[in-house]
């Protein structure tokens, strides 16, 4: 349950106060429907004197929004704040940094790859420090129905079809020699706002560098960095954090 604090001035107070309403909010998941005060106090650990005060406020700024029947529900203010920081949005400034170090960590180049109908487009890319290496540029095209990016990009389009069930079972895909004969590559997922598929995040290179080790070696790093793009634009990266736990090592 919640814990008091005698000795907190003013400022800690007003943070706790912040956090526990932050908590409150954050209660709510997407397949919700409206919670009762009983429910919310078990997902927040707040007692709901606590509760009760603190939703006040958010109703009051329509954070929150009181049924007639006395449950809760996420309010419109909340959406208004979705829909400023949707268009605030710059992909590149958030996938790239996040490129930047898997490829500094993988040694290999990463791509984002989105659809455009029945093809591909390299949107954003990281090229490794390797002489040898896969060669695309930002704004080229590739199929889509071979290498993991395409593969990936049909996979969570909703292709039909065994092969892109496994692949939206396991959470990423791998191709060898699948595009071209001496390549290679992983890609996994990135996600926005209402699961919305926004793009692949592929690491790329020769079949001579890329192998099982490497795979094994990176995966999770692939899936983190996938996550971590997820969250950043808005999207649930809860499957790919579980991708993540069954890949990583001691897992």
């Amino acid at each position: 349950m919640e814990k008091h604090s005698t000795a907190a001035g003013p400022a800690h107070a007003g943070v706790a106060a912040i956090d526990r309403a932050c908590a409150i909010l954050f209660a709510f998941r997407p397949d919700d429907g409206p919670l009762t005060l009983a429910a919310l106090a078990a997902r927040t650990g707040l007692y709901k004197s606590t509760l009760l005060r603190l939703a006040g406020s958010l109703i009051q700024h329509r954070l929150l929004h009181r049924l007639e029947d006395g449950r809760y529900q996420i309010g419109p203010a909340s959406f208004m704040l979705g829909a400023l920081y949707q268009r605030s949005l710059n992909l590149g400034e958030l996938v790239l940094p996040i490129m930047r170090e898997l490829a500094e960590l993988s040694g290999e180049s990463v791509s984002f790859y989105v659809r455009e109908r029945d093809q591909r487009v390299c949107l954003h890319r990281v090229d490794s420090r390797h002489a040898v290496r896969f060669h695309v540029r930002e704004g080229d095209v590739l199929p889509l129905d071979s290498g993991s990016g395409g593969r990936t990009l049909l996979a969570f389009g909703g292709a039909a079809g065994a092969p892109y069930e496994q692949i939206r079972s396991d959470g990423y895909y791998v191709s060898i020699g699948e595009r071209e004969r001496d390549t290679a590559g992983l890609s996994a997922p990135v996600f926005g706002v209402q699961q919305t598929l926004r793009g692949a995040i592929t690491l790329a290179g020769p079949t001579s560098r890329i192998d099982a080790a490497f795979v094994a070696r990176t995966l999770a790093p692939l899936l983190d960095s996938a996550a971590r793009a997820t969250e950043a634009l808005g999207g649930d990266a809860s499957r790919l954090r579980q991708a993540h736990g069954r890949v990583s090592p001691g897992a």
